[in-house]
């Protein structure tokens, strides 16, 4: 009679243990899953770049085609001097602006200002609204970068300015074959080794609109930049070339 009872005591005891780490692990997996979302969380906030990390993909001609770089800082700030292959989209218009560039949600988006004030507000706009590789750069006073006053422009909107008629003249920098091939309405053929050679079909008024473009930015950029230093003041460079965004022609 007492083994019976002790077997009793003991079943008891089993099944009560039994319950308590069911109980328990029903007690532990929303902690896990409030772990997981903490690190969802963590993954999603735009990261912090250094100047020269910046610097060095700027300078890299194959790696800066992977990176979207934006000056949220105004256009008069942009135009006395921003990054080599910029484009400006002001922290003011940054929200009615920012569906022209949903297509990078995926891709490596750098933005960058004075301070890193404006920069740090633009790089929490564009992770809440679904872009996943966000980099928040330090700005251009507190890194020394390689300036330049020439404007950047993604294709699309490259395409619609010339559409527009916003250039007066059309600089194709590409190979003279790839020239003769296509390209836009009345543009001229100038590669960065040509350029001196043929400075007399350029206009004479230095304040007229000049838009450059070749393969993938690199060449277009270095006339672009030829172009300001002969005084040249509004000089458009396309950064997606002929390789990137399908022009048309």
């Amino acid at each position: 009679m007492k083994l019976k009872k002790t077997k009793l005591a003991l079943m008891a005891l089993l099944m009560a243990s039994s319950i308590g780490l069911s109980a328990c692990g029903q007690k532990e997996e929303p902690k896990k899953e409030a772990t997981q979302t903490e690190e969802k969380k963590e993954d999603s906030k735009a990261q912090l770049m250094k100047g020269d990390e910046l610097a060095k993909i700027e300078s890299d001609k194959k790696e800066k085609e992977n990176y979207l770089v934006i000056d949220v800082r105004s256009p008069e700030e942009y135009k006395e001097g921003h990054l080599k292959f910029a484009i400006n989209m002001p922290i003011d218009d940054f929200d009615k602006e920012m569906s022209s560039i949903d297509g990078f949600k995926d891709k490596n988006v750098v933005v960058y200002c004075n301070s890193g004030k404006k920069s740090a507000e633009v790089a929490e706009k564009l992770v809440k609204a679904g872009f996943t590789k966000v980099y928040d750069a330090e700005g251009v006073k507190k890194h020394d970068y390689d300036l330049v006053k020439f404007s950047n422009e993604l294709g699309p909107e490259f395409d619609k300015d010339i559409k527009d008629g916003k250039a007066k003249l059309i600089i194709d920098a590409r190979k003279a074959d790839d020239f003769k091939k296509g390209t836009f309405d009345k543009a001229i053929n100038i590669m960065p080794d040509d350029f001196d050679a043929k400075k007399g079909e350029l206009p004479k008024d230095k304040n007229e609109a000049i838009y450059v473009f070749c393969y993938t930015g690199n060449k277009s950029a270095e006339v672009a930049q030829k172009l300001i230093d002969d005084g040249y003041t509004n000089v458009v460079n396309a950064i997606d070339g002929s390789k990137e965004y399908d022009y048309g022609f």
